[in-house]
């Protein structure tokens, strides 16, 4: 059994493009993923800003707040159930509606209504910062999610932005590209594969 990291903010699409291409790599190889949340919010603190992306980061805190309120009060086990039913309303839902998003998703899996309230509150952001510390720290600051962690060579963690894909591959082709992930992160030296996106994430 093979342990990955991964690291994701809940509004990021591509994230959550990732995140079920993970699911799926889960189903082929005998890959156990732990998920944990990094904040865009956080990432793009003092960066000249496009007023309209200024925008989404102020509102992006309210989701992963919610997020590490639940992990913390409830435990590991609640991440993945949460940002699957925020992601599926925010992304193949098309809602930017944070506030009832996170509302519906608490109630669709079951956790209290009040922990929407740690949206509009810092008081687990300390949490918060450490855990997309633990993520990005390992791979740089300029990169954005989403961010897995996974075996390297001679026992090393090696943390690598991506992959960015879309549709999430399936079946044997998910875990045809997880091959390919592992051999380069096997890799001594390797650092970089990128081409430039000529289309916007497929939910379909």
């Amino acid at each position: 059994m093979v342990d990955a990291d991964f690291w994701f903010d809940p509004i990021c699409p591509w994230a959550w493009m990732t995140s079920r291409w993970m699911l799926e790599v889960e189903r082929v190889r005998p890959v156990r993923v732990r998920w944990h949340t990094m904040s865009l919010a956080v990432l793009n603190e003092g960066r000249d800003l496009p007023d309209e992306y200024a925008g989404l980061m102020a509102k992006a805190w309210g989701p992963v707040r919610v997020l590490t309120a639940a992990r913390l009060r409830h435990g590991d086990a609640v991440t993945l159930p949460l940002y699957s039913a925020m992601g599926t309303r925010i992304h193949p839902g098309g809602r930017s509606d944070f506030p009832e998003v996170c509302a519906e998703a608490l109630d669709e899996v079951g956790l209290p209504s009040e922990l929407r309230a740690a949206a509009y509150a810092d008081a687990y952001d300390g949490e918060l910062r450490a855990e997309h510390h633990r993520g990005m720290d390992p791979v740089g600051m300029d990169v954005g999610t989403p961010v897995i962690h996974v075996p390297g060579a001679e026992g090393t963690t090696i943390a690598f932005f991506g992959p960015v894909v879309t549709p999430a591959p399936r079946g044997d082709a998910a875990g045809q590209l997880w091959d390919g992930v592992l051999a380069v992160a096997g890799t001594p030296g390797f650092f970089e594969l990128k081409r430039t996106r000529t289309t916007d994430p497929d939910f379909g």
